[in-house]
């Protein structure tokens, strides 16, 4: 964010709304994520779910191990425009998607017993050869333990659909064997003491799996927000390096927001200001179309101002705005921010830490044009690589 304030000319011509991915910024996530590779053997995948740019999959390809999914069409993006390791996980299979997948994926990971037990035949056949691939399968443990506090985003909570939990998975032990993996998920957006914490519950109630000798890897999901500036990367290190010894098992890590992490930006126009109790903006950008996380997790991104500063706290600038965007929902509200200068219509906004879960979640509710999509390449110049109209709003209808 500091390198993009530096930089203010340049934005001022683009179309706006659009999303602007910074390659060296993207880059440097990635020699970190690469230095956690080399250090501690683990195998490094993006998760699409949350950055599927895959414009950028050319440059992302040279650090990372591959790609993971969570259903047929993101794991097809990932074989053929990323390379690598192909994964997938999915609460639950078709049988069309399963065989669909058995082409695109070097690990499936089911979600119970009961969908391992459903495709048995064909894991069996495949594990024999007779689909001419070999593809390794896991399944997906709940720890019943997670230290995160919103609902919406903890795979752990009560009742949760996601992971088999121990006392299930002690009735079903004969599938190991068709099973040759462990996949958890229990994190979002935690730094590694959260993983170390995590891990003994994991090897408290799993060991005896985690021990079996048909038991090859073991994943760690996603959630490691491994690039933020805090983050323990010696503390990740020492997890991973640990199980791989006690248990002599490769090692996965599935980040997605840790790759796109403060690498892109979401340009908005001010077109038109007005006052209701206080003084409001209302925005070319929505947040329930162009950043739905603004409203679901709910997430308030920085502010860059037309003047190149940071936008502050309500109250904390001479100026008090509160944003929205120009859909006909009373909740499309981005949140409320004080600038130095009144807003006037044609100022610019820039959004910060908007490359992931953006591209990957936004719609065109109320036919909102999707923003286009920039990447600003580490030589200065911008390139655009895709535009939204019209035909992109009719071909989701019928």
């Amino acid at each position: 964010m500091e390198e993009f304030i530096r930089y203010q000319e340049w934005y001022r011509d683009v179309k706006t709304p659009c999303y602007i991915v910074e390659e060296a910024l993207l880059r440097k996530n990635a020699e970190v994520l690469q230095s956690v590779r080399e250090k501690s053997g683990a195998h490094i995948l993006l998760a699409q779910k949350a950055f599927s740019m895959y414009h950028t999959y050319p440059l992302l390809r040279k650090y990372l191990d591959g790609t993971t999914a969570s259903g047929v069409y993101e794991a097809r993006l990932g074989k053929e425009e990323f390379g690598g390791e192909t994964h997938v996980f999915s609460p639950a299979y078709t049988e069309e998607d399963f065989k669909k997948l058995l082409d695109f994926c070097d690990h499936i990971v089911l979600n119970t017993p009961g969908q391992v037990r459903k495709f048995r035949d064909l894991m069996e056949k495949c594990r024999n050869g007779g689909t001419g691939k070999q593809v390794s399968f896991g399944i997906r443990v709940n720890p019943e333990y997670s230290e995160i506090e919103t609902d919406l985003y903890n795979p752990c909570f009560a009742n949760s659909r996601l992971g088999t939990t121990l006392d299930e998975l002690q009735k079903s032990e004969e599938l190991f064997g068709l099973v040759d993996g462990i996949h958890f998920h229990t994190m979002c957006e935690q730094n590694a003491d959260t993983l170390k914490r995590t891990l003994a519950v994991v090897e408290k109630k799993f060991r005896k799996y985690l021990k079996m000798d048909s038991v090859k890897w073991v994943n760690f999901g996603g959630g490691h927000h491994i690039t933020r500036k805090d983050y323990d990367l010696e503390c990740l290190t020492d997890c991973v390096r640990r199980i791989r010894e006690a248990y002599q098992v490769e090692v996965y890590l599935e980040p997605g927001e840790a790759v796109g992490l403060n690498t892109g930006f979401l340009v908005s126009t001010v077109l038109d200001t007005m006052k209701n109790g206080m003084e409001l903006a209302i925005l070319d950008t929505s947040a329930a179309c162009h950043m739905p996380d603004v409203l679901e997790m709910p997430y308030r991104p920085e502010i860059i101002g037309t003047d190149g500063t940071l936008a502050g706290k309500p109250g904390e600038k001479k100026y008090t705005y509160r944003l929205g965007g120009p859909t006909c929902l009373a909740g499309d509200i981005i949140g409320d921010y004080s600038f130095d200068e009144p807003l006037k219509e044609g100022d610019q906004l820039i959004f910060c830490d908007m490359a992931h879960y953006s591209m990957v979640k936004n719609n065109t509710f109320n036919g909102m044009r999707l923003p286009s999509i920039l990447y600003r390449r580490e030589d200065g110049s911008i390139e655009t690589v895709k535009k939204f109209g019209y035909e992109d709003f009719k071909g989701r209808l019928s």
